[in-house]
């Protein structure tokens, strides 16, 4: 069987600082260029031989990141109680992209989220 992927990358820049031990200079404020890639799969094409719609697919995108361009991370509801690592924060884009996709044959997505060149942190989820 077949298995198709597609994935989409976005640059963005949001603030954190890190709670809850002593990790030195991430204990303050400080900004990351982040980068986001989304990877959806799916075993089957449309009749137009696309997996997505990909214009609905970076327009949701798109709005899931708006809410957190330019923003100090901690600051959000979703981060209340939790230290904003970059683990948490793909575990939360992970399912507020997830739930755009429901119902489009798609089977997995992976939302994979790089802090810097060197570090990134992923999410694999079954839709």
């Amino acid at each position: 069987m077949t298995t198709y992927q597609l994935c989409l990358q976005r640059d963005f820049e949001a603030s954190h600082f890190l709670i809850g031990g002593d990790w030195g200079a991430e204990n303050e404020v400080h900004p990351h260029a982040y980068r986001l890639e989304w990877i959806v799969e799916g075993q089957g094409l449309d009749e137009h031989g696309y997996l997505v719609d990909l214009a609905k697919v970076e327009q949701h995108l798109e709005a899931v990141l708006a809410g957190y361009r330019g923003r100090l991370l901690n600051d959000l509801p979703e981060f209340a109680g939790i230290n904003p690592s970059l683990e948490h924060f793909c575990r939360i884009l992970s399912g507020q992209l997830a739930t755009h996709l429901a119902g489009d044959g798609l089977r997995v997505h992976i939302v994979r989220l790089w802090e810097s060149a060197t570090a990134w942190a992923s999410v694999r989820q079954t839709l």
